[in-house]
């Protein structure tokens, strides 16, 4: 049976396009896809996998006129207009739970690195410089970490950090159940009081955009540790900057920055970046920590049971 034409404009695995063949469909492979070439290929599509590539907007969904299911890799709706999709009765699909335990594990990894001084320690070897007091690191037992957002990769986070005998106070904006070994808090006061560790796991919409930012930073009480795995304009750039060079942060582990890649970044950030890296308490990974190998079969095989059963 043809079901018509899919559009496959992110990196999956096999388990995807195997699936999606056997179910009837044809596909059009267009990983490396550009905005502008999306609107010739998209016309005639019935589903289309993306992940960040292309930006599923009016326009873009107005040139698509039989589609009828968008695929995201991963998590993170901010690049589908999914109200303006709803309205004319395409399903959106997303596969956060495919994803989360590659988050939690890289933002755990992340903090062990900056804690220990894992990461600027060994630059310092590789320049044959063998330096032990200034490189002691800091224990996570007895800390506090803040979770904000506490979905898929918020929860999936905690679960990894229950090892380490750290104090976990969750905030989502969202009313949650009850979480084993975590303090569900109903507002950012309990953080903002008491957090030594803030990790986001947010998506990026208008009341998360620049959430990080100099407000924030002075209603901490304590000089903090900031993680960030969820998108970079979660987290307002030169309110990082300037809390690092005034201490009120003692250290960052981004995997995501305000732009990106680093060829569209815009100078100003670029500057700010380029003085942040040259600290040692800031450690920068380039948007790697959802796209394990294991996390592209887990996203693939959750979007292909959402799709053929929807």
């Amino acid at each position: 049976m043809d079901k018509g034409k899919v559009l496959i404009a992110a990196p999956v695995h096999e388990v995807l396009t195997n699936g999606l063949t056997e179910a009837g469909y044809e596909l059009v492979i267009a990983e490396k896809i550009s905005q502008k070439a999306a609107f010739d290929l998209i016309k005639d599509a019935t589903g289309v996998i993306t992940s960040t590539r292309l930006t599923l907007n009016k326009e873009l969904l107005d040139a698509a006129s039989v589609l009828k299911w968008i695929g995201r890799m991963g998590s993170g709706m901010e690049v589908i207009d999914v109200p303006y999709a709803e309205s004319k009765g395409i399903a959106c699909f997303s596969s956060p739970e495919g994803n989360c335990n590659a988050v939690a594990e890289h933002a755990l990894g992340m903090l062990l690195s900056l804690t220990k001084k894992i990461s600027s320690s060994y630059l310092e070897v590789k320049e044959g410089k063998w330096i032990r007091d200034a490189n002691r690191g800091m224990e996570l037992e007895g800390k506090t970490v803040g979770i904000i957002g506490f979905g898929h990769t918020g929860s999936a986070f905690a679960k990894k950090l229950k090892g380490f005998d750290v104090n976990i106070l969750a905030y989502d904006e969202e009313e949650k159940p009850p979480y084993a070994g975590v303090t569900m808090c109903t507002s950012l006061a309990p953080i903002f009081e008491t957090a030594d560790i803030v990790s986001f796991h947010v998506p990026l919409q208008k009341d998360t955009f620049h959430y990080l930012n100099e407000e924030f930073i002075r209603n901490m009480k304590k000089s903090f540790i900031l993680l960030n795995t969820s998108r970079g304009g979660v987290v307002d750039t030169r309110a990082l900057y300037n809390g690092l060079m005034e201490k009120k942060l003692m250290g960052a582990a981004l995997d995501v920055v305000e732009e990106e890649p680093l060829e569209s970044m815009g100078p100003e950030i670029k500057t700010l970046l380029k003085k942040m890296l040259e600290m040692p308490e800031i450690l920068v990974t380039p948007h790697i920590a959802g796209y394990s190998h294991e996390a592209l079969y887990k996203m693939s095989k959750a979007l292909l049971e959402k799709i053929v059963t929807h």
